[in-house]
C-alpha cells in the first residue's frame, strides 16, 4: 500500500475516533439533549440492540399523558431527554413530566401556568425540554406556548426567582412591539451555553403582519435577557440594505423554529432560519432578505454574527430551514474538516466549513424564472449545490404522474392536474393559477433532521417526496394586504394518494466524505396498496430518526402509525411496531442499569386517515436475560 494511502487511512481513523461521543467510564450513556448532544448528532454509541437481535424488542413501559375525558389538541412532537436515569418529556396539555426512565413511573408533573392568549397555531406543540446545571442549580427549561418555564429538577416546582414567577415570556423584549393578531411561541427547545439559555421561536407567516423572530439569550439563573440577534436587521446592522427600508418594523417570520446546535469548544451556536413573511409574496420586503433561509453562526457569548450562508434568496416557497444543523467532521481533499451539514426542505444537504461558512463543494448561482405577480420582484438567481446530490426529487412533470390504477391515472391527468402548472424548482407562485411546488412545503427534509454516524462518515435522514401546489388570489378589499393563497394543497387522486409516482417518503444514507448517496429506501406503507402487489410506497412523514453503534436506525413519523427499525447498511426493514397513534416525533435511545431502551411519542391526530387514541410515550427494550 502506498505510504500516502496509509497516512490517509490513519488520519481518517483518528478523526473518526475523536468524533465519537462514548459514555463516561462507569456511567450509562444517556440522551441528554433534544438531538442527543450539542452537535445534534441523533446518534447513540450503544450496541446492545443490533441488526441481528432488534426483532426481539418488546414494550418495556408505556406512559399516557392525555388525562381521561380530555380532547387532544395538536400532536406530541416531543423527543425526551434522560438525565441520571430520569426522563423528562412534554406531553398533552404541554405539561412537563419527570418519569423513571426504566419504568415510566411518574415522579412529578409540572403544569406551569396558562396566560390564555391562544394567539398562535402552535399552541399545542412542544418538542422537548432543556437541562442546565451548575455547582448549585439543577434546572429543566420547558417551552410552553409563549413561555419558557424554569423547573427545579428535583422537586418539579417552578423557580420563582427566574423571570416572572418562574417563566420568561417570549412575546416580550423583541425590540419591536407586537401588533394586533401577531404572536410568538416557543415550540422547540433551545440550547445552553455556559450560563446562557439561547432560544428559538415560532412565528406566523401569513399575508397579514407577522411578528419578528430574533434569536435571544437569557441568563439561566435570572431569566434576564443577555443578548439579541435581529434576524431582520435593524438600521445600521449588517444586512439591513437587503430589505425594504421599513421591513425591520413591519416584516416578520425569519425565525428559527427547527432548533440549534452548539460547538462548546469554539463558543459558537449554529441554526437555520425560516422564510420571511408573507411566505408567497414579497412585494413589501423587496431584496435578498438576509437572514431569511440562512444557516447562521453566532458567538454564543455575545450574539455577534460570525458568518451566514443563505440557501434561498427572497423566499417565495416556504423553504424554511426546518431542523438543527449537524456539526460534523468530514474527510475533504485528503484532510479532516470541521463542518456544518444542514438538511433543508429544498432536498439538499448544504455542507459548510464550520469556522467560515464557506461551502466545501461548489454551490452554483443559477438563473430562475421571474415573477408575474404585480409588485413582486423575485430574486433572479438561486443557489444550486453540486455535492452531495439532492436526496429528494426536485421536479414533478406530466411523465411523473402516479399510475396506481387506470382510473386513478385518468382522473389525475384529465381532471385534477388538467389546469395545473408543472413548474421547475424556484418558479414563483402565480395569480389565479395553481402552480406545483416540488419539493413541497414539508420537504424534502423536515424538522426531524438527520442522524450522523461519525465513525463511518454517513448522514441518515427521513424525508418527503410529495409535491404541493399553491394559487395566489387577490385579497378581500380592506384586508390590508393585496394577495393571499387558497390553501396548502397536495394534489391527490380520488382515494387520497399523492399525484406523483412513488416513493412518497424515504430514508436516505449519504456519505459526506465522498458526497455520494449510498442508498435510499421507502419509509412507511399503505398496506392496502402492498396487498395489491404495488411495491412499498413510503408515506408522508413528519418524525425523525436515530442511529446507533449497533448498526440500527430507529425511525418514526409515517402515516401508518408504525415505528420501525432499519439496517444502516442498506435500509432493509428489521422490525416494526404499530403504535396506538401517530409517531410524529423523533425517537431517543439511552441506557439504564445496563439495559438499552428506545422511546418514541405517539399522538391521536394525523394529517390524513386518522389515528388511534394513544397519546403518550412507549419505550422498548430487549427481554431481560
Amino acid at each position: 500500500m502506498p505510504a500516502r494511502r496509509r497516512e490517509f487511512l490513519k488520519t481518517a481513523a483518528a478523526f473518526a475516533a475523536a468524533q465519537a461521543l462514548p459514555a463516561q467510564a462507569g456511567k450509562p450513556w444517556e440522551w441528554r439533549s433534544y438531538a442527543a448532544d450539542p452537535h445534534s448528532s441523533h446518534y447513540a454509541p450503544l450496541d446492545q440492540i443490533t441488526a441481528d437481535n432488534v426483532a426481539g424488542l418488546e414494550v418495556a413501559w408505556e406512559l399516557e399523558t392525555l388525562p381521561a375525558n380530555t380532547r387532544a389538541i395538536g400532536m406530541i412532537e416531543c423527543t425526551p431527554i434522560v438525565i441520571d436515569g430520569v426522563m423528562y418529556v412534554s406531553g398533552y396539555g404541554l405539561h412537563t413530566h419527570a418519569v423513571e426512565a426504566h419504568t415510566g413511573k411518574t415522579i412529578w408533573t409540572n403544569e406551569g401556568f396558562d396566560s390564555g392568549r391562544r394567539r398562535t397555531s402552535a399552541a399545542g406543540v412542544s418538542r422537548g425540554v432543556v437541562h442546565w446545571k451548575d455547582g448549585r442549580e439543577d434546572r429543566i427549561f420547558a417551552p410552553v406556548r409563549e413561555h419558557i418555564f424554569a423547573i427545579d429538577r428535583a422537586t418539579g416546582k417552578l423557580i420563582d426567582s427566574f423571570g416572572e414567577g418562574g417563566a420568561i415570556d417570549v412575546e416580550k423584549e423583541l425590540d419591536r412591539p407586537l401588533g394586533e393578531g401577531e404572536s410568538v411561541a416557543s415550540t422547540t427547545p433551545g440550547v445552553v451555553f455556559e450560563d446562557l439559555l439561547i432560544v428559538p421561536t415560532r412565528n406566523g407567516e401569513g399575508p397579514s403582519k407577522s411578528s419578528p423572530g430574533p434569536i435571544r439569550a437569557y441568563d439561566c439563573r435570572t431569566g434576564k435577557r443577555r443578548w439579541i440577534f435581529h434576524t431582520i436587521p435593524h438600521p445600521g446592522e449588517f444586512g439591513y440594505e437587503t430589505w425594504s427600508p421599513d421591513s425591520w418594523k413591519e416584516s416578520g417570520g425569519t425565525n428559527c423554529w427547527g432548533g440549534m446546535s452548539v460547538d462548546h469548544e469554539r463558543g459558537l451556536v449554529f441554526f437555520g432560519l425560516g422564510s420571511p413573511a408573507f411566505d408567497f409574496w414579497g412585494g413589501r420586503r423587496k431584496g435578498q432578505n438576509l437572514f431569511g433561509n440562512c444557516v447562521v453562526c453566532l458567538d454564543a457569548r455575545t450574539g455577534e454574527r460570525k458568518w451566514h450562508y443563505q440557501t434561498v434568496h427572497h423566499d417565495l416557497w416556504d423553504y424554511d430551514i426546518p431542523c438543527p444543523p449537524n456539526l460534523v467532521t468530514v474527510m475533504h481533499n485528503g484532510r479532516p474538516r470541521d463542518a456544518v451539514a444542514q438538511v433543508a426542505k429544498t432536498g439538499w444537504v448544504y455542507l459548510l466549513d464550520r469556522e467560515t461558512g464557506e461551502p466545501l463543494y461548489p454551490i452554483e448561482e443559477r438563473p430562475v424564472p421571474a415573477s408575474t405577480v404585480p409588485g413582486e420582484e423575485a430574486w433572479p438567481t438561486q443557489p444550486f449545490p453540486t455535492h452531495p446530490p439532492a436526496f429528494s426529487r426536485q421536479y414533478f412533470g406530466p411523465g411523473d404522474v402516479a399510475n396506481l390504477s387506470p382510473e386513478s391515472h385518468e382522473y389525475l391527468v384529465n381532471e385534477r392536474l388538467k389546469d395545473i402548472v408543472f413548474a421547475r424548482m424556484f418558479t414563483p407562485p402565480r395569480l389565479d393559477q395553481e402552480v406545483i411546488c416540488y419539493p413541497g412545503y414539508h420537504g424534502g427534509g423536515l424538522w426531524g433532521g438527520a442522524a450522523w454516524r461519525a465513525d463511518e462518515g454517513v448522514l441518515y435522514l427521513t424525508h418527503n417526496e410529495i409535491p404541493w401546489s399553491l394559487k395566489l388570489v387577490r385579497a378581500p378589499e380592506g384586508s390590508g394586504y393585496p394577495f393571499e393563497h387558497t390553501g396548502y394543497l397536495r394534489p391527490e387522486d380520488k382515494d387520497g394518494y399523492p399525484a406523483i409516482s412513488p416513493p412518497w417518503g424515504r430514508i436516505s444514507a449519504i456519505n459526506l466524505n465522498s458526497g455520494k448517496i449510498l442508498w435510499q429506501a421507502p419509509h412507511g406503507e399503505y398496506k392496502e396498496l402492498t396487498e395489491k402487489g404495488i411495491p412499498r410506497t413510503g408515506t408522508y412523514n413528519r418524525g425523525g430518526l436515530v442511529a446507533t453503534k449497533g448498526g440500527v436506525l430507529f425511525a418514526s413519523g409515517t402515516l401508518d402509525n408504525v415505528f420501525r427499525a432499519y439496517s444502516q447498511k442498506d435500509g432493509k426493514p428489521l422490525w416494526e411496531y404499530e403504535l396506538g397513534g401517530g409517531g410524529y416525533a423523533t425517537p431517543a435511545t439511552y441506557e439504564v442499569d445496563g439495559r438499552q431502551y428506545v422511546v418514541v411519542a405517539s399522538s391521536p391526530r394525523s394529517d390524513a386517515r386518522g389515528t388511534g387514541p394513544k397519546a403518550g410515550f412507549t419505550a422498548f427494550a430487549l427481554p431481560r436475560q
